[in-house]
């Protein structure tokens, strides 16, 4: 049943205007619960209240921090309903920054792996002639270097011989 207009209200596009998005996203975020069931006009427009400008607003800083939708959609649904879903809140946030300080962790782990590997290059670079393939990419997966070790030491007992 489709609820009709019982006041003034804004249209999709006057709310996605003044929150800086647009009109399908305004309607996804109503889809998904971000944004509560809007009523209609006699001709089918939505209306939203005009709260649904500051709702968008929340939404799009909270995605930008780590939250979301789907997230936000339980939060505001559990807030429409009457409920109190700060401590849910908290314990999203907290996951998000516990999230954050892992994806720091594996940075600066993947930060040391990569001067390591250019390094390395370098070092191959300083040693093959110019224009000739140094093959830097197949040297991480060991195939090239373990050759080039087989080959050294075929070579130095040839010399030897």
């Amino acid at each position: 049943m489709v609820q009709r207009a019982k006041g003034p209200g804004l249209r999709s596009g006057a709310v996605a205007k003044a929150a800086g998005v647009s009109p399908d996203t305004v309607r996804y975020y109503e889809r998904i619960g971000v944004l509560p069931k809007a009523s209609r006009t006699e001709a089918g427009y939505r209306l939203y209240a005009e709260s649904a400008v500051e709702r968008v607003l929340v939404a799009q800083r909270a995605l930008r921090i780590g939250f979301t939708l789907a997230e936000l959609g339980e939060v505001f649904r559990t807030r429409d309903a009457g409920g109190a879903p700060c401590r849910r809140v908290l314990e999203l946030a907290q996951m998000k920054l516990r999230g954050i300080r892992e994806d720091m962790r594996d940075l600066r782990q993947t930060e040391k792996q990569m001067k390591k590997v250019l390094g390395e290059w370098e070092e191959r670079m300083l040693r093959t002639v110019p224009g000739q393939k140094a093959h830097l990419l197949h040297a991480l997966a060991g195939t090239v270097s373990g050759r080039d070790k087989r080959n050294k030491t075929r070579f130095r007992r040839k010399r030897r011989s």
